[in-house]
């Protein structure tokens, strides 16, 4: 198996929103701890890590060149590492994320991100229907609470879900690289 690590839509304005409109990711600090640590094991193991990063349209301190857009400065992409952009929950859907997974043999995706019933939820199904093995890090990812459910509830559904089709769910403790 050749492992990929995604790190979906983890940019700043995302973390920032609780400064903006009292949206906070849900255990921020742990997420970050969370994925910078899988990041640290994966790039050690020589496994390739691809930033996914969503264009905004209609939010102009979140669009392409802001310093909101920017990847999360606590696991932000090191020189050499792949991003791509998307302007769809889809990370697959009109971007080049099959094709760079293709050119590097990558037939399993260690999933990490944000918003789980969005971006992360999606490009989980559509990774599993393209063919891709999907290792879902159920402490890698996170989300805002919506108005009828909290994030945990949110994170939880998703976990079980996601992990009853559409991936393996681990912990990042539990990721084999």
């Amino acid at each position: 198996m050749k492992k990929a690590v995604l790190v979906i839509d983890m940019q700043l304005g995302v973390f920032m929103r609780k400064e903006y409109d009292g949206m906070a990711v849900y255990q921020e600090e742990q997420l970050l701890e969370k994925v910078a640590g899988l990041l640290d094991r994966a790039r050690k193991a020589d496994v390739p890590v691809i930033y996914i990063q969503h264009m905004y349209k209609d939010f102009p301190i979140m669009e392409k060149g802001q310093p909101m857009w920017n990847v999360h400065p606590a696991i932000a992409p090191q020189e050499g590492e792949t991003t791509i952009e998307k302007w769809h929950a889809d990370a697959f859907y009109e971007s080049n994320l099959a094709d760079t997974l293709n050119h590097l043999g990558v037939d399993t995706l260690i999933i990490t991100g944000i918003q789980t019933a969005y971006c992360i939820d999606t490009t989980c199904r559509r990774a599993h229907s393209k063919g891709y093995n999907c290792i879902l890090v159920a402490d890698g990812h996170s989300t805002l609470d919506s108005d009828i459910l909290t994030a945990e509830k949110i994170i939880a559904h998703h976990n079980e879900v996601l992990g009853s089709q559409f991936a393996t769910v681990n912990k990042a403790s539990e990721v084999v690289f």
